[in-house]
């Protein structure tokens, strides 16, 4: 939460997708000191109105004039990393503070990949005309578990298996999904525009383009960037990612190799007493994190929690956070947030 008497002048850029309406809504729900918002969409949605704190407030075309011309402190970017590479330099010379949901820097040394739980410290100064990245939705919830237990451990190997919501590739995906679970019920033939094959009843092991190595552009994300996050270039990480037919909230099944030795009891503990994490765990009474469960919920989940039986020292487990809330917009509001507070 912002604890500076500050009132900020904000951007929400793509204003009418499915995390900027998100943003709005957390932008409201934790109070921020917004003093004019400014809501950006594309020229179709020129003109159409968001709501926020009880009034109405009028989307404005995304042009290099609009961002030229409009005053913005703070502005929370989620358009996709092409629109980000055209008018985010534009913004820069203009001097907003930009966070952006997209991949388009966040590789790019100089430039802060943040988790606020995880490495918040690491935002140290701000200045206008800055760039902060905000990580993929994945590498969000499972670098929010990885942190406390390499402090404690120290990370020797890390394999995870993520289980994506159709929310994470937009509102026609979400759509697509429906319409082709309608119709498979009632008999009918179902058409496929967003995905290469039927998501309906089945699970695609793909997200992104595929790269040389074989690994999706996903999948090469979540390596990287929970490299960078957690300042170890050199983290033995693999991934695999595939979409699932539900429609909020992304799953993920990690195995985690340690330098030290643990116990189940000590990483219960640890994990239950780290910021933004929640323990779902006690299998006898089926307990453990579900999507519907987490879905519109702040925490990431953590539960089916138990020692690999393979190796010296190592644990499985399963992590569920809302994609849309702490692996998008909530984290985009809180690096916002930080920001705040050292303005």
């Amino acid at each position: 939460m912002v604890t500076k008497n500050i009132k900020l002048d904000v951007a929400v850029v793509g204003a009418t997708g499915l995390v900027g309406q998100e943003m709005l809504s957390i932008l409201e729900e934790r109070k921020f000191p917004v003093k004019n918002l400014y809501p950006f969409a594309s020229e179709i949605s020129a003109g159409e109105k968001v709501k926020f704190n009880g009034e109405e407030v009028t989307i404005l075309p995304l042009n290099k004039k609009n961002i030229e011309s409009t005053s913005v402190d703070i502005a929370l970017w989620s358009i996709g990393s092409e629109l980000s590479l055209e008018y985010i330099p534009v913004a820069i010379k203009a001097k907003w503070i930009n966070i952006d949901n997209s991949a388009a820097f966040r590789m790019e040394k100089d430039v802060p990949l943040i988790v606020p739980e995880v490495n918040g410290d690491k935002l140290n100064s701000v200045k206008r005309g800055m760039v902060i990245a905000n990580p993929n939705c994945s590498t969000i919830q499972l670098v929010q578990i990885l942190k406390p237990l390499h402090d404690q451990y120290g990370l020797k190997r890390v394999v995870v298996a993520t289980y994506q919501s159709v929310s994470g590739a937009g509102k026609l995906a979400m759509k697509e999904l429906e319409e082709q679970t309608v119709n498979l019920l009632n008999g009918r033939s179902i058409s496929k525009q967003v995905f290469p094959h039927q998501i309906a009843f089945t699970i695609l092991p793909h997200i992104d383009d595929f790269l040389d190595n074989l690994y999706t552009k996903e999948e090469m994300k979540v390596i990287n960037e929970s490299r960078k996050i957690l300042a170890l270039p050199d983290l033995k990480i693999t991934s695999t990612c595939a979409r699932v037919p539900v429609f909020y909230s992304h799953s993920e099944a990690v195995n985690i190799e340690f330098r030290k030795s643990c116990s189940l009891k000590d990483v219960r503990s640890l994990l239950s007493h780290t910021e933004g994490v929640k323990i779902a765990d006690d299998p006898k009474r089926f307990v453990y994190p579900l999507n519907v469960e987490a879905t519109g919920k702040n925490e990431t989940y953590v539960g089916r929690i138990r020692l690999d039986e393979s190796v010296e020292s190592g644990i499985n487990l399963w992590i569920v956070s809302d994609n849309l809330r702490k692996g998008a917009a909530l984290n985009a509001v809180q690096i916002a947030e930080l920001i705040c507070n050292k303005l």
